[in-house]
């Protein structure tokens, strides 16, 4: 199983991909949604696709992370999809971390962890949702995975406490 990579192991660029990716699950909020948003760059340091989490108006599937992966399906090769790099605010759910790993993405870099997200439900006493918290590596086993990312984590927090209303 893929383990989480301690702090540190991300690069600048993958920091500037990441930020964009938090800015993206800003805008999700401001506009009445969950705050999640993922950048797909490939392997040139190119942006490919980037989306922010959609699901208010009713389709709780409708995740930037399985856009992504849906994206790079239809728009890119194999080996293309191997290359690319999928940043994301946090933590891909199981959903989202099969189809990551069915397409053929290899890496994964977020800034908070599922475990953290569920953490901070507890704490603030928001109800958990309809399917288990996994680890990526649980439900893809062989896809490469950074996170969390401490210098982000807590602007990712501060996002879903004012979700729920609490202070973060």
């Amino acid at each position: 199983m893929a383990a989480s990579s301690p702090p540190g192991s991300v690069s600048t660029e993958d920091l500037v991909h990441l930020r964009r990716a938090v800015a993206l699950a800003r805008d999700a909020l401001a506009a009445g949604d969950k705050p999640f948003g993922t950048v797909l760059v490939d392997d040139r340091g190119r942006v490919r696709f980037e989306d922010r989490n959609r699901t208010s108006g009713g389709d709780s599937t409708r995740h930037p992370e399985l856009a992504a992966a849906q994206w790079a399906a239809e728009h890119l090769t194999p080996a293309e999809r191997a290359a690319s790099v999928v940043y994301t605010s946090g933590e891909h759910c199981a959903m989202c971390s099969a189809a990551h790993a069915w397409v053929g993405l290899d890496r994964i870099v977020y800034a908070a962890s599922s475990e953290q997200l569920a953490s901070w439900h507890r704490e603030w006493g928001v109800a958990p949702g309809p399917v288990a918290t996994l680890p990526i590596g649980a439900v893809a086993p062989h896809v490469r995975v950074d996170g969390p990312v401490p210098a982000l984590t807590e602007e990712v927090r501060a996002l879903h406490a004012a979700l729920h209303g609490v202070e973060g």
